[in-house]
């Protein structure tokens, strides 16, 4: 038996779509694998009863066909599913892990991105890579035609999890189809900013720089209280505030002095609007491990 423990995540970042990534260091899954004849899935912890056993429809099933490495897996949820915290994605990091090394594949973790970006089309019907990456490799990390750039970066954040659900196909279906050119150089210009921020781990850069006007407005269109949220988080200190991946989880980056009066902030103010509730005082951490 092998067990991976493999990180939440959050992606976008607010100008980053599809693009940006980063590993937090809590909440996680962790995944224990044994060798099987065939695949067999059993789930366990938070959100467990909504998620398929089912091979062909678990993400971990669809990794598993991948790397040819049938199994008996067991998933410990620590994320949520829909959250937009990254879960089929830590779930799928995981497993990619651990089956490379059960069956001893070879493969590098840069290598294992694609095959666990494969595990998520099962949830998304797409293969994305700007979760697994992350949650693969750590850090912030760039996916952008094949290619993975990670930044060792150290940024306080605060993800707030509301207790409603928005599933990430339903957040695609709103994305729009075209944009204004003005803010399409706005947001190359914010995506850079973030970027060079995240390179010198400088919060007030990488809050500048998580500004949207394309994307985050259609997706936080769903989320019940976003706005006064997004209000008490910058009045509690935070340096920029967005929609975490499809959401409906609300990433905030901050100074670590803050932290905590964000964190509050945020669940009071869903509160406020009668949401219930939890904030992760986290940071950006680092990939899957293998745990023994």
């Amino acid at each position: 038996m092998l067990t991976v423990r493999a990180p939440a995540t959050s992606a976008n970042l607010g100008s980053g779509f599809d693009v940006f990534g980063v590993a937090l260091d809590r909440p996680a899954d962790v995944v224990r694998v044994e060798k099987a004849d065939e695949t067999t899935i059993e789930v366990t912890g938070i959100g467990s009863t909504y998620i398929p056993t089912d091979p062909e429809g678990n993400t971990v099933g669809a990794v598993a066909e991948a790397l040819d490495a049938p199994a008996h897996i067991r998933i410990d949820k620590g994320v949520r599913p829909s959250s937009g915290l990254g879960s089929s994605a830590a779930s799928a990091a995981a497993a990619a892990l651990a089956l490379n090394e059960l069956y001893d594949r070879g493969l590098t973790k840069e290598e294992l991105v694609p095959i666990a970006a494969e595990g998520e089309a099962v949830v998304s019907g797409e293969p994305h890579a700007d979760n697994v990456a992350p949650s693969l490799l750590g850090g912030f990390t760039i996916a952008a035609g094949g290619d993975i750039t990670t930044v060792d970066a150290a940024i306080p954040l605060v993800a707030c999890l509301p207790e409603i659900a928005v599933s990430t196909r339903d957040a695609r279906r709103v994305v729009p189809s075209t944009a204004e050119m003005t803010d399409l150089v706005d947001t190359v210009g914010r995506a850079a900013t973030l970027t060079v921020g995240m390179c010198r781990s400088d919060p007030a850069l990488v809050g500048e720089g998580m500004s949207d006007e394309i994307v985050t407005p259609a997706r936080a269109s769903l989320i019940s209280g976003y706005g006064q949220v997004r209000t008490a988080a910058f009045d509690a200190g935070a340096t920029g505030v967005t929609v975490s991946g499809a959401g409906p989880s609300i990433i905030a980056a901050c100074y670590e002095s803050d932290r905590r009066a964000v964190a509050g902030a945020m669940v009071d103010a869903f509160s406020d609007v009668g949401v219930d509730a939890r904030a992760y005082q986290t940071e950006i951490g680092r990939g899957a491990e293998l745990l023994g």
